[in-house]
């Protein structure tokens, strides 16, 4: 009993400063090879929500698909993204027919309401949209498996 309150003390001291929010964005390749970026961004309350998906790689910004009033998607992005809001909060933008036209190393972009995230994802590494993937991108599931590991480990 004594061995695991002080795991879990030594534990806890070193993985409460960790960063142990979810991804603010996420991206990932659909079954039928749609690329699928979610932007998990909150929303702020009693406001109308704007958001923009774009993409860059090297030095050129590319603005995939918008609601914000006066900018406007890249021409040849308009007829093939879409865009949904996620509960509790966020969007998840799906682009059909660029996942072979990607560049190699981009940075993916979102902002909602004006808070922005960005993640960068190298062609290759894209992963298939599943919960799994989803899951282990979170740094919190790492922790939660870890402390149920130890947890495991000091009871048997």
């Amino acid at each position: 009993m004594l061995k695991s309150l002080f795991v879990y003390g030594v534990l806890g001291v070193l993985l409460i400063p960790a960063k142990c929010d979810q991804n603010q964005i996420t991206v990932c390749v659909e079954e039928d090879n749609d690329l699928r970026v979610d932007c998990l961004i909150e929303s702020q309350p009693n406001k109308i929500n704007s958001y923009e998906f774009s993409w860059s790689s090297g030095t050129k910004e590319s603005l995939i698909n918008t609601n914000v009033s006066g900018s406007a998607a890249e021409a040849k992005f308009r007829d093939k993204s879409d865009v949904e809001e996620l509960e509790p909060h966020g969007y998840r933008m799906t682009l059909r027919d660029f996942t072979d036209k990607l560049p190699h190393n981009t940075t993916y972009m979102c902002k909602i309401t004006g808070v922005g995230a960005s993640v960068n994802v190298e062609k290759d590494q894209l992963v298939e949209c599943s919960a799994v993937s989803v899951f282990l991108k979170t740094s919190c599931s790492w922790i939660a498996c870890l402390l149920l590991f130890v947890f495991y480990q000091t009871q048997h």
